[in-house]
């Protein structure tokens, strides 16, 4: 099948599968796991951080530095669109009782300044203590620039505030800026890196930080139940994910932006070519289409989407030209049929 619903459906590489089969592995919970230590310790470095914790996934990982930044009663801020507050089952307020504060999220993708600076709430006992700003790069596909990056930290800074990346993505923002990771992450106390989108490892998420706050998180994770034994057999290839897959995702970037443009020429959709900055895409459909319909035609011929009035469209690893120019011819043939 030909799967653009989304980069988490990237299957891990032959190397990969090879990797993994012969990884050294302990007990993780016990901090014995070689290729998981090696794992934590090559990021901390690539990235510029003390620390670093392997998790199941970017849910936890997202999770895990909001729950340990943030006490009970405590709130952090965030996009109206942030994945950690949309779309990630609520966490924080379940099950760390933090209060989200979500913000306008501005055509780019940030969020003003002035909107984050007027939300800090007073210290005053009538309101939560806002503890955190949290934001995503890329989000939406959309790469946050690295001046308003700088502009995001000074404030916190200056309001007393940590700050947080939800950095799933944060290679493809890195690759289409032509800038190593470390320069996106150096403007953060805490990022959240997944391994299992774009970069084709099958399971896992990295956080970073400082010691204090892996320590904290390591905590919260066996709370939680993310606790792993054996795990460098997954770790093994998050290993070859941050050093094998980052400068591959500029593929990814230029069949997005091939895909977008041949859509834009067709009168069923409508694309914003100056919104598709990387590996994703989203193409509102006419009036006249019928999402199910052309989901169900497009999967009798061995492609899978995810219908809706704007259907998103993610490029990945295993998506190729040739992938992408029988999508177009599919959906041609179900236009004029």
């Amino acid at each position: 099948m030909i799967d653009l619903r989304s980069d988490t459906v990237t299957q891990p590489t032959a190397a990969m599968r090879l990797t993994m089969s012969r990884a050294e592995v302990g007990d993780d919970v016990y901090g014995d796991d070689p290729t998981v230590n090696s794992l934590q310790d090559m990021a901390a470095e690539m990235f510029g951080f003390e620390s670093a914790l392997f998790t199941c996934s970017g849910t936890q990982a997202n999770l895990l530095a909001l729950m340990a930044h943030c006490e009970r009663g405590d709130e952090y801020l965030c996009g109206q669109q942030a994945h950690n507050y949309k779309f990630e089952g609520g966490g924080a307020a379940v099950l760390g009782s933090i209060q989200p504060q979500p913000l306008l999220n501005q055509v780019d993708g940030t969020i003003a300044l002035a909107d984050i600076e007027a939300a800090i709430k007073p210290d005053d006992i009538h309101f939560a203590r806002t503890r955190l700003l949290s934001l995503e790069n890329t989000i939406g596909g959309k790469v946050i620039p690295q001046s308003y990056l700088a502009d995001a930290q000074a404030l916190a800074f200056h309001r007393g505030l940590k700050i947080h990346l939800d950095g799933a993505r944060v290679a493809n923002a890195a690759v289409a800026q032509n800038i190593a990771i470390s320069k996106i992450t150096a403007h953060f106390d805490s990022v959240s890196i997944c391994l299992s989108k774009g970069l084709c490892a099958p399971v896992g998420s990295l956080l970073l930080g400082d010691e204090r706050l892996i320590k904290k998180a390591i905590r919260w994770r066996k709370m939680l139940g993310g606790g792993m034994r054996q795990a460098g057999i997954l770790a093994a290839a998050g290993k070859l994910a941050l050093t094998e897959q980052v400068q591959r995702l500029s593929e990814d970037h230029d069949n997005a932006a091939y895909l977008a443009r041949q859509l834009a020429e067709l009168s069923e959709f409508d694309v914003d070519l100056a919104a598709v900055q990387t590996n994703m895409l989203f193409a509102k459909l006419a009036p006249k289409v019928d999402a199910d319909l052309l989901a169900k035609h497009c999967r009798a011929e061995g492609i899978l989407i995810s219908p809706g009035r704007t259907i998103r469209l993610v490029t990945h690893k295993d998506v190729s030209r040739q992938d992408i120019d029988k999508v177009l011819r599919v959906m041609k043939q179900h236009f004029t049929a």
